[in-house]
């Protein structure tokens, strides 16, 4: 059995579903206006830049929502999957999560945003296995704004994935080949372990690097 790890943002679909959500909190009048929106450009700056500091970011962009009543979040949620997310879901992409999944790879979706944001989309793209940012919950149940245990980013990815295949039973070693998608360099750390990075819709940088180490480079958005 190979192992396929798939980023989700910009890799999977054309959008940053952490910052499209903070945009649509502003859409539909739970977070204010300009203020809230100025923000959340300057924490999807840092993110880009390789510098966001994540602890921060989950506790601003949570802050909207997380004091609502949790039937309220997720109807919200569904409209934001509904109205703006589904529209971006690609069958190129689709066909090549499926592709891997009809091989018999194991197949995991890898993203430093949170659960809340990526659990519906990964389930839109039949990817039974999500390893996001986990968002801590007190005794009764609500969110707190912090970040729960070992965050998916940056080299952070690396710990959740050997996280997820120890509690699955299966090892790292165990896969013959080990794929991993990703636009980011911010994921460079997973990229440079797997035996097969490939850069898919990659940023400039990224693109630049792949072109110099011989990766493959996948365009599945123009």
């Amino acid at each position: 059995m190979n192992l396929t790890l798939f980023d989700l943002d910009g890799t999977l679909i054309p959008m940053d579903s952490d910052h499209a959500f903070g945009g649509f909190m502003v859409e539909i009048g739970w977070a204010d206006g300009a203020t809230w929106a100025a923000r959340n450009d300057e924490f999807y700056a840092q993110y880009q830049a390789g510098r966001l500091d994540l602890d921060a970011y989950i506790d601003f962009a949570t802050s909207v929502w997380r004091s609502r009543p949790l039937g309220d979040a997720l109807a919200m949620r569904r409209r934001f999957m509904d109205e703006v997310l589904a529209p971006m879901l690609r069958d190129n992409a689709r066909a090549l999560v499926r592709k891997h999944q009809e091989a018999g790879d194991l197949v995991a979706i890898v993203t430093a945003t949170n659960e809340f944001v990526t659990a519906p989309i990964a389930e839109a793209f039949g990817v039974p296995h999500l390893i996001a940012v986990q968002l801590q919950r007190d005794e009764t149940g609500h969110y707190t704004g912090a970040v729960q245990g070992v965050p998916s980013y940056q080299a952070g990815k690396i710990t959740r994935v050997r996280q997820w295949l120890a509690a699955e039973g299966r090892a790292w070693d165990e896969f013959e080949q080990v794929h991993f998608y990703s636009d980011s360099m911010n994921d460079l750390p997973l990229l440079e372990l797997v035996s097969h990075p490939v850069a898919t819709n990659p940023t400039p940088a990224l693109q630049a690097l792949a072109l110099e180490r011989g990766w493959p480079i996948l365009k599945l958005f123009a």
